[in-house]
């Protein structure tokens, strides 16, 4: 076979293969089946702008939150006794969970509560906090402007990803903490009134690395409706994540 035969031979198969190669480097798979779903947004994505932008809202919630569903279903798929728990469940009993999941079900699991906590506490209408859940915030926390700046200072000092959140206990008491990764109170037996995901996926495509700033826009799209739900069921003993 000539030289000229043989490089028209190889340049064939090599064009072939970068025709074929990139169809089966990005072929899409099915997401695993199993227990956990992600809900849709309950607004549309530009409905926080401009403290959130849509953009941010679109990749926050369809991608990494799809991610935490998709991975935790995965890290269940042979373990049908924990499938069959509830994520508030699973959560509280962690360290009763097998050792090869542990882990993924951590971050996963966590994610997966925190985030779904996240997008409910957030709307185009925040209002102010009211009744009972204004009471609370004035006797434990020391009035809602204290709370933010407690809060938001909490949220500053996260080091890496992370989240700030108010604890709730069945009497009402509320607390503000703060924890790494996608590590969520509820790993603690506590219940969860709300919360601000301060991971940069959360805020860097409008605010770059100003955390301060996107801690303080925060508060303007907080749903206080909705977080006064969840203090009633809370203190009913209901609230779930």
């Amino acid at each position: 076979m000539s030289f000229h035969r043989r490089q028209f031979l190889v340049g064939g198969t090599v064009a072939a293969a970068a025709l074929l190669g990139p169809r089966v480097a990005f072929a899409q798979t099915a997401a695993p089946s199993g227990p956990f779903k992600l809900d849709p947004l309950p607004y549309k994505n530009d409905a926080l702008a401009p403290h959130i932008d849509a953009k941010t809202m679109e990749i926050h919630h369809d991608r990494h939150h799809q991610a935490y569903v998709n991975n935790l279903n995965a890290a269940l798929k042979d373990h049908s006794q924990v499938a069959q728990m509830s994520l508030k469940d699973i959560l509280a009993k962690l360290s009763e969970m097998p050792e090869a999941i542990r882990t993924a079900v951590r971050n996963n699991g966590g994610g997966h509560a925190n985030h779904t906590m996240f997008w409910q506490v957030m709307g185009p209408n925040g209002g102010a906090p009211s009744g009972a859940l204004a009471e609370a915030i004035q006797r434990d926390l020391g009035g809602l402007d204290k709370l933010k700046s407690d809060f938001n200072g909490a949220g500053g000092r996260v080091f890496g990803s992370g989240w700030v959140f108010v604890t709730v206990t069945r009497d009402g008491k509320l607390a503000i903490e703060s924890k790494p990764n996608q590590d969520t109170p509820l790993m603690d037996g506590k219940m969860v009134l709300f919360g601000n995901d301060v991971w940069e996926h959360a805020y860097y495509l409008t605010y770059q690395n100003r955390r301060p700033d996107y801690l303080a826009a925060w508060w303007n799209v907080v749903n206080w409706g909705k977080v006064g739900e969840r203090y009633a069921a809370a203190t009913a003993g209901t609230l779930a994540i």
